[in-house]
């Protein structure tokens, strides 16, 4: 039997880029710059920009949006407006207009069962647990990508890429037995193999969200 269409809210897992001046060029240059240290994390993701605590007099907002689709990621909208003149500068650019609430910008996501799988992720697979945990019985290749709502436990050697939290929970962990990852992400918030400290590397580690900054704790 066919369904009519319908309109529902949702949540999902959205990256903000924040303003602090008006200097767009500068600031898109920054974007760039994330574009290509992490292409397979940003490219074609959907971004939204955070103006709040920047100038809004002289913000180019046409410029803005295609600087970050030439970038690569798609513009969704923009939030922190502080008057109905820039709301409508944002809408005449091509963005939405957007509001924060205090729990931030997702709702979460309904907890489910864990998922648990037991084989290797091997390069070029993406394993996702939706509104739930994660546990991988086993080793992550560099190139996979493992996600998760809630948080996500690998148990062997993690070399690909580590997402906890995908829908904004910032309570998310991510524990590994060997951290030798291209990047870890939780809530939004990550860093590439390469901003992992040394003491870090190799080691079974704890990671957590602490006061918007990933925190990292050897675990023996």
């Amino acid at each position: 039997m066919a369904t009519k269409p319908d309109l529902k809210g949702s949540s999902f897992a959205l990256s903000v880029l924040h303003l602090t001046e008006d200097n767009v060029e500068d600031c898109l240059q920054f974007l760039h710059n994330k574009v290509e240290q992490a292409p397979a994390f940003f490219t074609h993701a959907p971004l939204v920009v955070d103006i709040e605590k920047a100038p809004q007099i002289d913000i180019d907002f046409a410029s803005l949006r295609q600087g970050i689709v030439k970038a690569g990621m798609i513009p969704v909208g923009v939030t922190g407006c502080q008057t109905p003149l820039i709301k409508k500068q944002v809408t005449d650019a091509g963005f939405a207009v957007m509001s924060t609430s205090k729990s931030g910008y997702q709702a979460p996501a309904e907890i489910v069962p864990t998922k648990v799988v037991r084989t290797p992720i091997r390069s070029g697979q993406q394993v996702y647990a939706k509104g739930g945990d994660l546990v991988i019985l086993n080793h992550v290749s560099a190139g996979a990508e493992v996600i998760a709502d809630g948080s996500v436990q690998i148990h062997g050697t993690c070399r690909g890429r580590v997402i906890a939290g995908a829908s904004g929970q910032k309570g998310a962990m991510i524990l590994c037995d060997v951290l030798q990852a291209e990047l870890v992400s939780i809530a939004g918030h990550y860093h590439l193999s390469d901003q992992i400290a040394s003491e870090h590397w190799q080691q079974k580690m704890l990671v957590t969200l602490q006061d918007e900054q990933l925190n990292f704790d050897k675990i023996k």
